[in-house]
């Protein structure tokens, strides 16, 4: 049985991590400061079902809070063997308004966890990335080795943060760490702030929806079941140096310092209007659709070269869209009407 610790509990992706790892037989810790960026009630809904589980404990705390981190390191029961952390405050428009909530949440709360995995000696810290660190690029489908400098919002540049941060551990303290970058996930008890679920209720209300890129907007859409399979094998997979890094020609994707990324994504970009369309469909309704310009911070398109997680862990995700979407229209007709 390994002892896990999975910050960001009550969220959408930490949710059905801790769920997965519980129904496996693992002993599960969870973090999260349950706040009130999206549906508190939703997020509490998530917890009540972990907390019917006797191998998980709880934790009310907020990854900034250096003290109240250090005291769950020191005092659980048993030490943690694998650490993921997933509490970060997501959202690239949300950035442009309130960017110090990523700076507090992103840069000081994972520099918590790094310092709290030093010291507590954790074999290996698993940490959520994004599609969005890939910014402008239109080299696709985007690669681990591709060059990611150029992001085009806070959060991005939070993430990308993260991901130096970590290989600065792997290379001080030898604190093996796996940077994961997620593609637009989606799902059964997702975020309330994605697309998808916004669409799902205005469709439901018969209210118009406003559709940015005028639809054309690609998004490499990854199922839930996928992104935690991708999770779980990548956790038990402790990153190595490698040993054909170059230093004249860096891989920027592995290091010689036990440091690895990946990406976990469908690897296979949907338009917009085709997700709407689907959704439509599965929910036996029309709706208005405001064609609009691109947001600022968005990016066009996100198309995962997922050949590493092939190659590594023998996966890749390959949930069709249709079934995706169908489970998460019942889902949501199960929690809200």
């Amino acid at each position: 049985m390994t002892n896990y610790l999975i910050t960001g509990a009550a969220g959408f992706i930490g949710f059905h991590l801790c769920k997965r790892l519980l129904d496996d037989g693992n002993s599960v810790a969870g973090i999260d400061n349950v706040n009130s960026y999206y549906d508190v009630n939703l997020k509490l809904a998530r917890l009540n079902i972990l907390q019917q589980f006797s191998n998980f404990n709880f934790y009310k705390t907020d990854i900034a809070d250096l003290p109240g981190m250090e005291a769950i390191f020191t005092g659980h029961q048993t030490p943690f063997d694998v650490v993921m952390n997933l509490a970060a405050q997501p959202g690239v428009r949300y950035s442009l308004k309130n960017p110090h909530s990523y700076i507090n949440s992103n840069i000081v709360g994972f520099t918590n966890v790094l310092e709290c995995c030093r010291h507590n000696k954790v074999k290996h810290l698993v940490f959520a990335s994004s599609s969005s660190i890939y910014g402008m690029n239109n080299k696709i489908p985007f690669s681990v080795s591709d060059n990611v400098d150029h992001p085009v919002s806070l959060y991005a540049a939070s993430k990308k943060a993260n991901e130096l941060m970590a290989h600065t551990y792997a290379h001080l303290y030898g604190l093996p760490c796996t940077g994961l970058r997620f593609f637009t996930a989606y799902g059964p008890w997702g975020r309330p702030d994605m697309a998808y679920f916004s669409f799902t209720k205005s469709i439901m209300e018969g209210k118009p929806i406003d559709v940015f890129n005028f639809g054309r907007m690609k998004r490499d859409f990854t199922y839930i079941d996928d992104i935690i399979e991708g999770v779980v094998r990548v956790m038990a997979r402790i990153p190595q140096p490698n040993p054909d890094w170059n230093r004249i020609n860096p891989d920027p994707g592995s290091s010689y310092a036990p440091y690895k990324l990946y990406n976990i994504g469908n690897n296979n970009p949907v338009e917009l209007i085709k997700f709407v369309e689907i959704l439509e469909t599965n929910l036996g309704r029309q709706t208005q659709k405001n064609m609009l310009p691109m947001q600022q911070g968005d990016v066009p398109v996100t198309y995962a070269n997922v050949d590493d997680l092939m190659n590594d862990v023998g996966f890749k995700p390959s949930t069709p869209l249709e079934e995706g979407i169908k489970k998460f229209v019942e889902w949501y007709r199960w929690y809200y009407i």
